[in-house]
């Protein structure tokens, strides 16, 4: 699925299901990191004017979603927790190449930010298909459909503006990196831990 080398074991669910609060709270603050990067892609690379526009709409809808994540938890009564950690998130990052051409950091950026996509559609999949909640099934299927379009926003906007960068390559290169990192995780209720 989108390219991922490893699908998330359905037993995962079993994690989420043990504390909802926990992963809505982790969701919601993924969405709202999401929402900031957009923000800070367009911030860095405002001449781009097709970029900007179509990550304004990114931006627009990762804070609706938050926003829904966030009526979710208070729905139910529970509490809206601190902003996590992403570890996985953390890994990926370490990852990005820091050299070459603005364009290229521009490229490197726009693939970092679609496996983390494809890897949170990928999840939600696995959420819809087997959470025991119909309302948090739902929930997730409407998100994954969305989560889909984002990594192929971010990854057709890589092929764009790569001068240097080989980026089939490269993307074969970051889907080798997160199978090798993701194997640790999928063991907490959170959306990728």
């Amino acid at each position: 699925m989108l390219g991922l080398k490893l699908v998330t074991d359905p037993r995962w669910v079993n994690i989420v299901e043990s504390n909802i609060e926990e992963i809505l709270t982790d969701h919601a603050w993924c969405e709202q990191k999401a929402a900031s990067n957009a923000i800070s892609l367009i911030t860095q690379n405002s001449e781009k004017e097709e970029l900007v526009s179509e990550l304004m709409i990114i931006a627009q809808e990762e804070i609706e979603h938050f926003k829904m994540v966030h009526d979710l938890i208070k729905e139910r009564g529970l509490t809206f927790g601190r902003e996590r950690k992403d570890s996985y998130v953390n890994e990926l990052f370490k990852f990005m190449k820091k050299d070459g051409s603005r364009n290229d950091a521009l490229c490197e950026r726009l693939l970092f930010s679609a496996i983390i996509e494809a890897r949170s559609c990928e999840r939600f999949k696995v959420l819809s298909e087997n959470i025991k909640d119909p309302t948090l099934a739902q929930f997730y299927r409407d998100l994954m459909i969305s989560e889909a379009g984002h990594y192929t926003t971010f990854l057709a906007f890589a092929r764009k503006y790569a001068d240097n960068v080989d980026v089939e390559k490269r993307w074969q290169e970051w889907i080798a990196y997160e199978t090798s990192i993701i194997t640790n995780y999928g063991k907490q209720e959170t959306i990728h831990g």
